[in-house]
């Protein structure tokens, strides 16, 4: 049990028919088997995935794997939990059953005929989202069963009219819940028309499906082998203005921020429209982000700002944002060492593009972090970026800087 092992060593103990035969532990999910024995249903069904096909307790073959919740014992381990709680024990949630193949395949049925009325596919879209949503379980059982296929087509059915607009956005919805193969991304990259219409969604006055677009459109991108399809998409302008927008707009939305990220770092994987990301505000606004970031995202922001910095456009816009070096150099063994690799990467693109960014870098004192850097355990590829970037300093810093560093005496990573 989490958060509960060490109290019951002390002062409870489980009882014994509360306990799974298979992980000895407290059951959260009882569920019985043919054999009439009772396990719980995250053990026995590891058990069978890995090809075993008799009961572990009484080793007698199973005749079927359909697995019967024993809602009785639950409710009983529920109350026991519950007389407890003073040892810090607490009450296992009521699972959610997983859903039925049948009821999955019905409701596919009933969401992809045309024939349909349209609250009635509405609705089946509906379920299998809340589905979806329960259990790992239930996306892999719905996803099987075509699933994005029929809701790839359902998204892109009559987008200029407002009458279906419901219906695409919920099966929008549902369907960034799933990883899509090559070729679903490209029967989605390689259509103009289902492009456009998601550059469209980015606009949207609903904030929820603003980050589905997006979420899609990144999804569409990191599961694009070939180099020509993202950069069809990647060529719209609305998607950076939009995507860059749902950055500087929503960030207090979490999910906004997040997606936002991601999607702006694969299409800025293309190089010949980063100068598109670049007249949309994105390297500003990457920047105004930057502090507001968790660990992944500041990485994958940091990623971003260095990729900018390899056109010309990216290094002017860069340049001329009055916190970029600043940011940078303080990003420098703060954060992990992948975003000490991208910040030294920009600062050193940034610095070799600009004496201005060289002043700025030395002022917001680059010295001490270079030099700590070199001599750290990061990356490589950073300590040899980092070496780059001194070499090309060593004419700026101040006289006394150098003088008085002992660690810059002492250090003999750095070749001059």
């Amino acid at each position: 049990m989490p958060g509960s092992l060490e109290p019951l060593d002390l002062s409870v103990q489980i009882p014994y028919h509360f306990r799974c035969p298979i992980s000895l532990e407290l059951m959260r999910d009882p569920v019985t088997v043919s054999t009439g024995q009772t396990y719980d249903r995250a053990s026995i069904e590891s058990w069978v995935a890995t090809g075993n096909t008799t009961c572990p307790v009484t080793r007698v073959p199973l005749t079927d794997f359909t697995l019967i919740p024993n809602h009785t014992l639950r409710r009983l381990i529920q109350d026991w939990c519950v007389a407890n709680r003073a040892f810090g024990i607490e009450r296992i949630p009521t699972p959610k059953q997983p859903a039925e193949p049948a009821l999955v395949r019905s409701l596919l049925n009933q969401a992809s005929s045309e024939s349909n009325p349209y609250q009635s596919r509405l609705s089946a879209l509906r379920r299998l989202r809340g589905l979806a949503r329960d259990s790992d379980k239930n996306r892999s059982l719905i996803s099987s069963h075509d699933a994005r296929e029929i809701l790839i087509n359902i998204i892109f059915a009559d987008t200029e009219s407002d009458a279906s607009s419901e219906l695409n956005q919920e099966s929008l919805a549902l369907l960034v819940m799933f990883q899509l193969t090559e070729s679903e991304c490209a029967s989605i990259a390689s259509i103009p028309e289902r492009v456009a219409y998601l550059s469209q969604l980015l606009f949207h006055s609903s904030i929820e499906v603003r980050v589905n677009s997006a979420t899609l459109i990144e999804i569409v991108l990191a599961g694009t082998r070939s180099s020509d399809l993202p950069a069809e998409i990647s060529n719209v302008d609305e998607i950076f203005e939009g995507v860059t927008d749902m950055l500087r707009n929503l960030n207090s939305y979490p999910p906004a921020l997040k997606i936002s990220i991601r999607a702006l770092f694969a299409l800025c994987l293309v190089k010949q429209t980063r100068h598109k990301a670049v007249s949309s505000g994105t390297a500003e606004t990457l920047v105004d982000r930057l502090a507001d970031l968790e660990k992944c995202d500041a990485e994958r922001a940091l990623a971003t700002v260095e990729l900018l910095c390899r056109v010309p456009e990216g290094c002017a816009a860069l340049t001329a944002h009055a916190l970029t070096v600043p940011l940078l150099v303080k990003t420098i063994l703060k954060i992990s060492d992948r975003a000490t690799e991208y910040a030294a990467g920009a600062l050193l693109a940034l610095c070799s593009a600009s004496e201005q960014s060289q002043r700025e870098a030395v002022g917001a004192g680059v010295l001490t972090q270079l030099l700590l850097l070199v001599q750290s355990e990061c990356t490589d590829r950073a300590k040899r970026k980092a070496q780059m970037l001194l070499k090309l300093l060593r004419d700026s810093w101040p006289e006394d800087s150098i003088g008085n560093s002992n660690d810059f005496v002492r250090s003999e990573v750095v070749p001059f």
